[in-house]
């Protein structure tokens, strides 16, 4: 089966370009510039993105590999506004392991520890993967801030001065734009790592929100058309080139307890989310942590998430901003 990818290119003199690629095959696309223009071109033509790709002229071929070494791929989707693009996510949403799932089933049936987020949890199993045409289970809910919070896929992650913890997340994202008349359009999937502050969120579960607030990246290959519903990757950490952390994670909805269309439900359910031409980045989740095997990330730190039939890696190194006095004055 072949998987279909668009990837945005930004040449060393500043010029943009889509590039379309099928297997191990590449190449530029004529007479468009990004990725969400291509998708506004589609929607107001009634075709799917697919087809209004191939209906691009053909340019020339392109080695995807040598140019993300040289960094000119940059996120597959953005925006030239970036207030008008929303970084969003839900959690809670991955089967996890089998033992997992059975210590949490246990720990119900018993009464014991019995969480919010276990509970909710259960709620997803039970109700997150709902018949075609009903509404299932809501999932939990983040923001993780606007367009100027997406890094590129090898830029560096920057940490807030106060932050406690730096962790990787090794997720999907849904990619989407909606059209003028409100309507959300699905583009399709990228990797991602949708950083987070596991230190502050273990403190106290209402300070998840806070613990959100950091930078994202997703990987450079938007994979569009069909997709697969069993995506197998591998999440790895390392420190001064040698690597300290390292384990498989699953995504796809064969692996999750609620559906893509039910995540999206509650998500775009809200007006607010459906402002013509907005552009929307939304994580899926995940099971696989470095938190939770006790792994304590540093500065310098590199996080490198890959996944087929993605064919780059999304590679972040870990940096912390100088810390910055913040004053209110009154008026």
């Amino acid at each position: 089966m072949s998987f279909l990818r668009l990837l945005q290119h930004r040449a060393a003199d500043g010029a943009r370009s889509v590039i379309l690629a099928e297997d191990d095959d590449a190449h530029f696309l004529e007479g468009v510039t990004s990725t969400r223009e291509l998708a506004l071109r589609a929607i107001a033509a009634g075709q799917t993105l697919e087809a209004a790709a191939r209906g691009c002229g053909a340019g020339a071929s392109v080695d995807i590999a040598a140019e993300y070494e040289k960094g000119h791929l940059i996120a597959p989707i953005d925006h030239e506004d970036p207030a008008h693009l929303l970084l969003t996510g839900t959690g809670l949403t991955h089967l996890g392991s089998a033992e997992g799932r059975d210590k949490m089933h246990k720990a119900a049936a018993s009464g014991e520890n019995v969480t919010d987020s276990m509970r909710m949890f259960l709620e997803g199993l039970e109700g997150g993967k709902p018949a075609a045409g009903s509404v299932g289970q809501q999932p939990e809910w983040f923001y993780k801030g606007d367009g100027s919070q997406l890094v590129g896929p090898g830029e560096a992650f920057t940490m807030p001065s106060f932050a406690q913890d730096g962790g990787e997340e090794p997720e999907l994202a849904g990619i989407y734009v909606i059209g003028d008349d409100g309507t959300p359009y699905r583009l399709g999937l990228a990797i991602a790592n949708e950083f987070s502050d596991h230190v502050t969120e273990r403190h106290n579960y209402l300070w998840l929100a806070h613990s959100k607030l950091r930078q994202a990246s997703i990987g450079p290959e938007l994979m569009i058309g069909e997709l697969p519903g069993h995506i197998e990757g591998t999440s790895r950490i390392l420190r001064g080139g040698e690597t300290i952390w390292e384990k498989p994670f699953l995504s796809g909805e064969a692996n999750m307890s609620h559906s893509f269309g039910n995540l999206e439900h509650h998500h775009f359910k809200y007006d607010l989310f459906r402002r013509a031409g907005d552009v929307h980045v939304h994580f899926f989740g995940t099971a696989t942590l470095s938190f939770s095997d006790g792994i304590q990330t540093q500065e310098g730190d590199l996080f490198e998430i890959t996944a087929a039939p993605f064919t780059l890696p999304v590679s972040n190194t870990l940096t912390r901003a100088e810390e910055r006095a913040i004053t209110v004055k009154a008026l």
